[in-house]
């Protein structure tokens, strides 16, 4: 139990190393992919109004001691050195910090997030309507609108114009937080794991009166699109889906306040659109939520959190939208002593798994065979890694850039992003079509 606690914090320990040392001489923010949100931060005169990048872009407008990174589903979040919190993209639900007044065509300019003067943040995580941010003492603070329930302020608390204490958490030190379509899981420095907002299908475990399935997005297949891409006629079909679920759904089975979910000791957690993954201490890979696309991984189908059929040691974990991404400890040929690889479960209609093989069955992405992986993160329908020697492998969906590699075709394998030679990458993370890099300057 104590080496596995130890494994974990050193692999995160590597990362905020390698990015502290870096800042005293200076870090950009580059990103690619879609840039429709303006969660690229580009300004117009580089790609246009909402315009794309297909290859990494350095971010302009950005202090240049940015320590991290977190890309929420449709906009972006920087963390500077002295704490402060920079934000750009989408901002109808006023994530970004900086009001519902300001014009769409201020969305891709990055700039501070107002009302956190006196909180010096260490880390930031977003959804696609929330954001949050954490203090060095450990207290979470979040802004943004959630019908959710998925600010966690209390009960019909659905707006929060500027960023807010979430109480229910005083008293607790918050090291990581992680948002799905409407609920969200927060780890502590101790291991308690809490959650709130959306309740439905298990994915926040027991929490709730009981357990039910929900009528909205687990129910959503879009992978019966016969193009062989995600259309916007099919993004749109989806969102009419939940439009017209909601309307149906009279009385949503939500949490409105962070809870105490009992019986488990966590060192790492993940949300995706409606499942989550959680790390226990003892290095069980638990999972719950909805299952559609296998990406619970397990053949026990109940509700509720359970261990995920993997044959291999987790140590890290992350989920796109429908398909769940483990850093795991695996032989290689290549690495004397083992490497740490990737192993991938669910959707997979873009090939975002990066291998061949049932899709519920978490089975290893070969193409990264050799490499040492530090990071993973996935996206609606992409997927992207950072290795021990700063190389960046995407794989997956294709359209708008989102994959780094100059054009819009689909990558069944992971691909490296020979563009970024010369460049020490940091940090690297998804939104949902987009993607943000941390580099040395």
């Amino acid at each position: 139990m104590r080496l596995l606690k130890s494994v974990v914090h050193n692999h995160v320990n590597v990362l905020t190393s390698r990015i502290f040392m870096r800042s005293a001489s200076g870090t950009a923010v580059m990103s690619f992919g879609d840039g429709s949100q303006g969660a690229l931060g580009m300004p117009t005169s580089l790609t246009g109004v909402g315009g794309d990048a297909y290859e990494p872009t350095r971010v302009p407008g950005l202090p240049s001691d940015v320590t991290s990174v977190s890309a929420g589903h449709y906009h972006s979040l920087a963390i500077t050195n002295n704490g402060a919190v920079w934000a750009w993209g989408r901002n109808n639900e006023v994530q970004l910090g900086r009001g519902a007044l300001e014009s769409r065509a201020t969305w891709n300019d990055p700039k501070r997030v107002e009302g956190l003067d006196q909180v010096n943040v260490c880390a930031a995580f977003a959804s696609g309507v929330v954001s949050s941010a954490i203090g060095d003492d450990g207290s979470l603070w979040v802004w943004g609108k959630s019908k959710r329930g998925q600010l966690g302020l209390g009960k019909d608390i659905t707006a929060a114009i500027v960023p807010s204490r979430v109480e229910a958490l005083a008293g607790e030190k918050i090291v990581k937080v992680s948002f799905g379509w409407g609920h969200a899981l927060a780890q502590t420095e101790d291991g308690k794991l809490f959650g709130w907002g959306y309740s439905a299908d298990g994915r926040i475990g027991n929490l709730g009166k009981a357990l039910e399935s929900s009528p909205l997005d687990s129910n959503i297949d879009i992978s019966s699109e016969s193009d062989q891409e995600i259309s916007s006629s099919t993004i749109e079909k989806a969102q009419k889906l939940v439009s017209e679920g909601m309307e149906k759904e009279k009385d949503m089975p939500i949490i409105w306040e962070p809870s105490l979910v009992e019986g488990v000791e966590v060192v790492h957690i993940a949300c995706g659109f409606d499942h989550s993954l959680v790390l226990g201490r003892n290095g069980v890979l638990l999972s719950c939520g909805s299952n559609v696309y296998g990406q619970l991984g397990r053949e026990k189908q109940d509700m509720g959190m359970f261990p995920v059929d993997i044959n291999f040691h987790p140590v890290s974990i992350s989920s796109g939208l429908g398909h769940s991404l483990a850093i795991c400890e695996v032989r290689s040929s290549n690495v004397t002593g083992g490497a740490r690889g990737i192993v991938s479960w669910g959707w997979n209609r873009s090939s975002q798994l990066g291998r061949m093989g049932p899709d519920n069955v978490p089975l290893v992405v070969e193409g990264l065979e050799g490499e040492n992986v530090v990071s993973v993160s996935g996206g609606r329908a992409h997927s992207m890694a950072l290795t021990s020697m700063g190389e960046v492998w995407t794989w997956g969906f294709g359209k708008n850039g989102r994959l780094g590699l100059g054009s819009s075709s689909d990558e069944a394998e992971p691909m490296l992003l020979d563009c970024l030679e010369g460049c020490e990458v940091l940090q690297a993370v998804s939104g949902f079509d987009h993607n943000l890099l941390l580099v040395a300057d």
